[in-house]
């Protein structure tokens, strides 16, 4: 049971690690040979943690469309792994959207991220399609006409930077949901007040779906603060500080990063949080040292008889 309201980081932690604990994995589709090998090795090291289910992200404009669908077909034949592939509305038609939804479907894919989507960064602000999905929420009600989905949606702790309000961005949500999303995953955020506040709102407003965090490991400050400032993210000052001066110590930014997503993570366990989605960046040693401070371990391996 989460204990809403709780603020996450002054709450004592749990004495011992988490066992029941419930982890999802994004990754996103490799551009090189070099990336690819990347991804693999990552997939390797964090598939024996039993993950729910594991994203692979669309670029905008679904310009990593064939990327994004080689991935997932690899993750179902080579793997035991859930893939859940994100599609998005941007630039497509809705009869184009909805023949990747089968082709998603035929390639034995039943877990969909659904995601209105950015536009190009040549683009400008998003215009739908003429003949395409308006919104998020009208692509949750198309794809379920597709397929009987599982579908996961996007949440704004902190709203999304194009809502005109939090109560419009909340009834945004609400919308998706009830068009037959199963859950949302929340946008990363480093403040969990912030996101335990959200689900007291989310609550009264009359959504009792899932909202699973998302968390992102920062090894790179200058990325995460520029990719926080798109998406509407607060940056912590305590954090800038922390990471000043290591420009160029990858490995002290590393240890920094485990340690700071881990102890967030155990911030929300001690309010009653039991699902947590990372954005892995393709990176498998961080994610799997915080999910083994949470006590989220490989199965043991079976004796032999």
């Amino acid at each position: 049971m989460i204990v809403r309201g709780a603020i996450g980081q002054g709450r004592p932690l749990p004495a011992e690690p988490l066992q029941r604990f419930d982890v999802s994995f994004e990754f996103f589709p490799p551009k090189t040979a070099e990336l690819e090998e990347s991804l693999w090795r990552a997939v390797g090291r964090l598939a024996p943690l039993a993950p729910r289910f594991v994203s692979v992200t669309y670029g905008a404009g679904g310009s990593t469309r064939e990327r994004t669908h080689a991935t997932v077909r690899r993750l179902i034949a080579e793997t035991d792994l859930k893939p859940a592939a994100h599609l998005t509305c941007v630039g497509a038609s809705q009869g184009e959207v909805d023949d990747v939804a089968r082709e998603y479907w035929d390639a034995g894919v039943r877990h969909i991220v659904a995601l209105r989507g950015d536009p190009p960064a040549d683009a400008g602000s998003y215009v739908p399609h003429p003949q395409g999905y308006a919104s998020a929420a009208d692509l949750v009600a198309g794809l379920k006409r597709v397929g009987d989905f599982e579908i996961s949606v996007a949440a704004y702790p902190e709203m999304h930077p194009e809502a005109r309000s939090a109560e419009d961005d909340l009834d945004n949500l609400k919308r998706k949901l009830d068009a037959g999303a199963t859950r949302a995953i929340t946008q990363f955020f480093f403040y969990n007040d912030v996101y335990l506040r959200f689900l007291d709102r989310a609550l009264a407003a009359g959504i009792d779906a899932p909202i699973i965090p998302g968390i992102i490991p920062v090894t790179n400050f200058t990325q995460i603060r520029r990719m926080s400032k798109m998406c509407g993210t607060s940056v912590p000052g305590w954090m800038a500080e922390l990471f000043d001066g290591l420009d160029d110590d990858v490995e002290t930014r590393k240890l920094l990063a485990a340690m700071i997503a881990a102890e967030q993570c155990r911030g929300l366990a001690a309010a009653g949080v039991r699902d947590i989605h990372f954005y892995t960046l393709n990176r498998a040693e961080l994610t799997y040292a915080i999910c083994h401070a949470l006590g989220k371990r490989p199965a043991p391996a079976a004796r032999p008889a």
